[in-house]
C-alpha cells in the first residue's frame, strides 16, 4: 500500500490536526522522517501553513487540538504536542499539554525539533549553589578575585549589590566592586539573603 493511500485510510480523509477535508497534502514530520506513513501526517493547507510559517499562526485555529491531541497515532500526538507547546504563552494550550500524556520514545520524537526547549530555560544564572540569580539581586564573593586592569582584590565576603547579569553568558554576572564595574564569574558568588 502506498504511503499516501495508507494516510488516507488513516485519517478518513481529513486532516488529522483539524478535521478539514480540503486541500490535504502529506506532511513528513521533521528533522528525520524516514519517509514511511508512521512518521507523518496527513494535514491540510491552513495547518501546514501555520507550522512551517510560526509569525502566521491564528491561536485559535489550533483550539482543534482539543480533539486531535486525543489521536491514537504517535505521529499526530507529536504535531499536537510541538504545536500546543508553540502556543502556551496563550494559557489554554498550557492547560491541554498538562493533560496530554506521551509515552517515553513519543516525547523524545516530539522534543527532537527543538521545540519546547526554550533559551530562557538555557540560559539561567546560577551562583555555587546553584540558586537562580536575578539582574537587581544581591550576591557575596566567595573567593578572593583579583581585578585584571584594576590592579586590586575583591576580597571574599565582599557585598555586591544590584548585580546586572551577562545575557549571552550565563556564567557571567557584572556588578561594582571598590568603585568599578567588574565582570565576575557565578562560581564565585553565593546569593545573598
Amino acid at each position: 500500500m502506498s504511503k499516501e493511500k495508507s494516510l488516507q485510510d488513516r485519517s478518513g480523509g481529513k486532516c488529522e490536526l483539524c478535521s478539514s477535508g480540503e486541500n490535504l497534502a502529506i506532511y513528513d514530520i521533521p528533522p528525520d522522517a524516514d519517509g514511511s506513513a508512521d512518521q507523518a501526517v496527513m494535514i491540510c493547507e491552513t495547518c501546514q501553513q501555520q507550522i512551517e510559517n510560526p509569525e502566521t499562526m491564528d491561536a485559535n485555529h489550533w483550539r482543534c487540538l482539543n480533539d486531535s491531541m486525543w489521536s491514537q497515532v504517535p505521529a499526530v500526538q507529536v504535531m499536537a504536542w510541538r504545536m500546543l507547546t508553540r502556543l502556551r504563552a496563550e494559557g489554554w494550550p498550557q492547560d491541554l499539554l498538562d493533560m496530554l500524556y506521551l509515552d517515553d520514545d513519543t516525547l523524545a520524537w516530539a522534543k527532537a525539533s527543538g521545540e519546547g526547549s526554550d533559551e530562557d530555560e538555557q540560559l539561567k544564572h546560577r551562583d555555587c549553589n546553584g540558586a537562580e540569580l536575578a539582574a537587581g539581586d544581591s550576591v557575596t564573593l566567595t573567593k578572593d578575585l583579583n581585578v585584571k586592569g584594576a590592579n586590586f582584590t575583591a576580597k571574599r565576603g565582599t557585598a555586591v549589590r544590584n548585580i546586572s547579569l551577562v545575557p549571552d553568558n550565563p556564567e557571567q554576572i557584572e556588578g561594582r566592586v571598590n568603585g568599578q564595574q567588574i565582570v565576575i564569574l557565578t562560581k564565585f558568588v553565593k546569593k545573598s539573603g
